[in-house]
Formats: C-alpha cells, sequence, structure tokens
C-alpha cells in the first residue's frame, strides 16, 4: 500500500492572512484540495492520510466531495507542535492500517502544483532505496555568513540542492527513525527528510519541479493564482 501523508496543520503566520493560507480558495477551491485532487487522481496512492486541526477537519468533508475523486482518504490526524512532530502523529495512525514496509508519501498543502509525474518519479526511484527526495539545483551563488552580517565563505552551488515534496519512505524505518527522536530531538527537525539521513538510510535524489512551490508569502500566492486562471483560460 502507498499512503498519501498531506499535511495541512500548519497556521501560515508569514502569510499574514486570517486563515491558514491551505485554506485561502482559488478559483473557488482551498488550497489543500488542489494536491488532494492529485493524490486521488494518481494511480500509485492507494489512500491518503490528513493532518489538520479539529477545527478545520469539518470542512473537510464538502472539499472531498470534489477532490477525493477516486475516495481514498482515510483518516485525520493531529497536528504536532512543529512540523516533523506532525508528521509523526500521521505516521502512528497510518501504521495503525498499513504495513511496516508499505510507503509513505509526505506532502505540504501549500505545494498545490504536486504533479502525477513527480509522485511516480520518487516510486521510480525508490527500488534499493529506503526515501526518495525531489530536489532542485542551486542557480545562484551561495554563500555562508556565521555571523548573519558577512560574508564567511564561498560554498560550491554544485553539490548543494534544495529539498522539495513529495518525499517518499519505507513506512516501518521511517516511523522508527522518528521514534529516535522522540521527546525533544524531533522538535529540532527542519526537513522531513532529516530523521531519515540522522538514521543513516538510504536516501535517493531525483530532479524536482520547478513548478512544485511552497506558497510562503503573498508572492507566492498571486504567482500561484496566476498560474491556475490561466489553466481555466
Amino acid at each position: 500500500m502507498n499512503i498519501g501523508l498531506i499535511l495541512s496543520g500548519g497556521i501560515g503566520s508569514r502569510m499574514g492572512t486570517d486563515i491558514p493560507k491551505q485554506y485561502i480558495e482559488v478559483a473557488g477551491k482551498p488550497i489543500v484540495s488542489y494536491c488532494i485532487k492529485t493524490m486521488s487522481e494518481c494511480d500509485k496512492i492507494d489512500a491518503i492520510q490528513i493532518v489538520a486541526d479539529e477545527k478545520w477537519q469539518s470542512k473537510f468533508e464538502k472539499w472531498l466531495q470534489t477532490s477525493d475523486v477516486k475516495h481514498k482518504f482515510r483518516g485525520f490526524s493531529l497536528p504536532g507542535d512543529s512540523r516533523q512532530l506532525s508528521i509523526y502523529n500521521g505516521l502512528n495512525d497510518v501504521i495503525r492500517y498499513a504495513q511496516e514496509d508499505d510507503v509513505v508519501v509526505v506532502h505540504d498543502a501549500a505545494r498545490p502544483l504536486l504533479s502525477k509525474r513527480l509522485i511516480s518519479d520518487c516510486f521510480s526511484a525508490l527500488t534499493g532505496y529506503d526515501g526518495v527526495l525531489p530536489v532542485l539545483h542551486m542557480k545562484d551563488t551561495v554563500y555562508m555568513s556565521e555571523d548573519g552580517k558577512r560574508i564567511s565563505s564561498l560554498l560550491n552551488r554544485s553539490i548543494i540542492f534544495a529539498g522539495q515534496a513529495p518525499e517518499c519512505f519505507l513506512l516501518g524505518k521511517y516511523l522508527k527513525a522518528n521514534e529516535r527522536l522522540m521527546p525533544e530531538q524531533i522538535r529540532l527537525i527542519s526537513g522531513s527528510t532529516e530523521p531519515a539521513i540522522m538514521a543513516r538510510l538510504n536516501v535517493a535524489m531525483i530532479h524536482g519541479d520547478e513548478n512544485n512551490f511552497k506558497i510562503t508569502t503573498k508572492a507566492d500566492l498571486e504567482r500561484f493564482r496566476h498560474i491556475v486562471e490561466e489553466r481555466i483560460e
């Protein structure tokens, strides 16, 4: 079984909006519904688990009617105090109906332009590995500053990559990697693949998708809105 774990528990504070960014409507649909629809339509995904705050869960009943076209939704998980704790909560709920050698596909609700091709690429690359991470090459010159005020050194951008989602893992191994970090270390994790690397799991890289950007700022939101409007036209 392959399970899509959609993270929709964030509050989106950097957007400065009244509601979390993933629930802002674009073309009459909340942002989260776009990746739900892609996962539901994707033949590689068998089930969908959604991390969402209880006060928003009732709203999903309506949204899922139009976005979960193949009826793959299995349940909700509660958000944690951090992104990785939200993932951990989701993993513990998923393992109740899945097997350790199944695959979990972790994705952000705020990355609405997820493509079925990228999901398929993740699964194609998983053979012989414990996980797969889509990445993008760094285009700009990259510098390091130790004090945040002046340049300390120039980094070699040819060996530096920006991680994306979805991140794909063997469920049992990834759950154990997160369990090792409980209860305090897990709060310091900044990227979903970090627990896997810390546990020395074998994670492959594949080329990501430039369009698969995360909506973080109002400029990102307007970029997404423009893309959707162009597709409708």
